[in-house]
């Protein structure tokens, strides 16, 4: 209890875990490769970076920023990850020490002023956010990748008001690690019941298929399937203390033309052709 707001205080990293092998390991069961496509200039302050898509259980963005399974420190030497999570997880022993000494914190509005702008690290820190959420893990269509984003503002904000540059990442392959026990289009009323059990509980219901370890048809480990995490270039944001929706929306706007660039651009490379990106 006297540790409880820990995570929304820059948690209590372990280098050392972080370099671990049992993050190679888990990394290597997909496996996931971690691609730079822009320098990202760490002397110029700390950086917001929005994660895509969340997937079932957001295993590219955990190998690549979480610990050194996809080589991190090396292929971005000067910057800090930081992966932030849902705020319960921290409260749920052992799954919240394991999650401090990987230096993930909370995904709160108190821990991204923290982690971007009050916090002792002014410079070099890459704060990474899963933007979808509990809702993105309800979409699992196999010919699309849907992403709840649309609304998704309080992160564009947050950005403006510590000067934090943006910057788009997509896991190609996390949406199809796990098949869908059947199928949940908008307005059915699996989708209606899911959603509404997230609209009350943050968490997500989804109905799933796996593998297990002898067998490749039902289970509930993923797949294993390739997952290739694209970092993006910055988006250049200047520092407003009190942002106006105009400026939010225009920030807004142009993110989401960076992302959808990012996913045209690597789509064709790591991800499938056929599969169409849509926000939502």
């Amino acid at each position: 209890m006297w540790d409880l707001d820990t995570c929304n205080q820059g948690g209590r990293r372990s280098n050392w875990f972080r370099k671990a092998h049992l993050g190679r390991h888990f990394a290597n069961y997909f496996p996931v490769k971690l691609i730079k496509t822009a320098e990202i200039d760490a002397s110029k302050g700390n950086y917001l970076l929005g994660s895509h898509p969340h997937g079932l259980l957001c295993s590219g963005a955990v190998a690549a920023f979480s610990c050194e399974g996809a080589n991190f420190s090396q292929i971005f030497p000067e910057l800090t990850p930081t992966l932030l999570t849902l705020e319960v997880f921290h409260f749920m022993p052992a799954y919240r020490e394991l999650g401090q000494v990987l230096g993930i914190c909370a995904a709160t509005s108190k821990s991204l002023d923290y982690l971007l702008g009050y916090g002792p690290q002014k410079k070099g820190r890459a704060v990474v956010l899963i933007v979808g959420g509990a809702r993105e893990v309800l979409c699992q269509d196999k010919d699309k990748i849907d992403l709840v984003i649309l609304k998704r503002k309080g992160f564009i904000k947050k950005a403006l008001k510590h000067g934090s540059d943006l910057v788009p990442t997509f896991s190609f392959g996390e949406s199809f690690l796990y098949n869908a026990m059947w199928p949940n289009p908008k307005g059915s009323w699996t989708r209606t019941i899911q959603e509404f059990i997230v609209s009350k509980t943050r968490w997500p219901v989804p109905f799933f298929i796996g593998r297990d370890v002898f067998q490749y048809t039902f289970g509930i480990l993923p797949h294993r399937r390739p997952i290739t995490v694209v970092v993006g270039g910055p988006i250049p944001t200047a520092k407003v203390d009190e942002p106006s929706q105009e400026e939010i929306d225009a920030l807004h706007a142009k993110y989401l033309e960076a992302l959808r660039a990012l996913y045209d651009q690597y789509n064709p490379l790591y991800g499938d052709p056929k599969v169409e990106l849509n926000f939502i």
